[in-house]
Order: C-alpha cells, then sequence, then structure tokens
C-alpha cells in the first residue's frame, strides 16, 4: 500500500537548520512530482515546495531562498533542507503527492489537492 513517513522533525533555535526526510513506498515515486505542505498552529494548510520527477523545484516566497527541496530516486526519498528558520516556520510539516501539475499550486491550499500524505513532522522553531 502507499506509504508516505517523513522524519527529522525536532526543536531549534532561531537561525538554526533542519533537514527533513520522506520515505516513499508503494507508488511510482520516481515518475511523479512531489511536494512538502506545512500547517502552522492554528492555521490552513500552507504549500512549501515541489519537486519534479527529474528534480526541478518550486518554492512558496515565504521560503525561497531558505528552504531546499530535493529526491533521491533510486532510494524512494524526498527532502527539505530548512535554513535560517524563523518562529513563523513552526508548523507540522507534511509530505505529500500532488494530484495538480508540478509547480501549480492551489490557493489556498486543500487537502484534495494531493493523493498521498504522510503522517507529519513537527517542527518548532524557538528559542
Amino acid at each position: 500500500q502507499v506509504q508516505l513517513v517523513e522524519s527529522g522533525g525536532g526543536l531549534v533555535q532561531p537561525g538554526e537548520s533542519l533537514r527533513l526526510s520522506c520515505k516513499a513506498s508503494g507508488f511510482a515515486f520516481s515518475a511523479l512530482a512531489m511536494s512538502w505542505v506545512r500547517q502552522a498552529p492554528g492555521k490552513g494548510l500552507e504549500w512549501v515546495a515541489d519537486v519534479a520527477s527529474g528534480g526541478d523545484t518550486a518554492y512558496a516566497d515565504s521560503v525561497k531562498g531558505r528552504f531546499t527541496i530535493s529526491r533521491d530516486n533510486n532510494k524512494n526519498f524526498v527532502f527539505l533542507e530548512m535554513t535560517s528558520l524563523k518562529p513563523e516556520d513552526t508548523a507540522v510539516y507534511y509530505c505529500a503527492k500532488p494530484r495538480r501539475r508540478f509547480g501549480s499550486p492551489w490557493f489556498p491550499t486543500r487537502r484534495d489537492e494531493y493523493d498521498y500524505w504522510g503522517q507529519g513532522a513537527q517542527v518548532t522553531v524557538s528559542s
């Protein structure tokens, strides 16, 4: 069956870095775009980034220049490298497989925009 399993969340101080990983299984991972989506406490879903099957990337303005999405198609992983973290980056981060076209996120982000979701990884940025 389809599984997306995130890891790597935690508590960091402002300005620090963190790397999230997502292991995919049960579907044709290497042929499909993947996304990271987050949800801050008391707020709606927010698209963070897409990575196409061939490695092209797209980012939300709020994370551009600070976050890097990448993938390893041989091992079925997608990553999110987060640097210069801010308190407003505090959220549950989800790995997800989008139904829509790469790089064309819906606004506002909707749950049915994605076919598959991971369980989420908590990222807390606080001093």
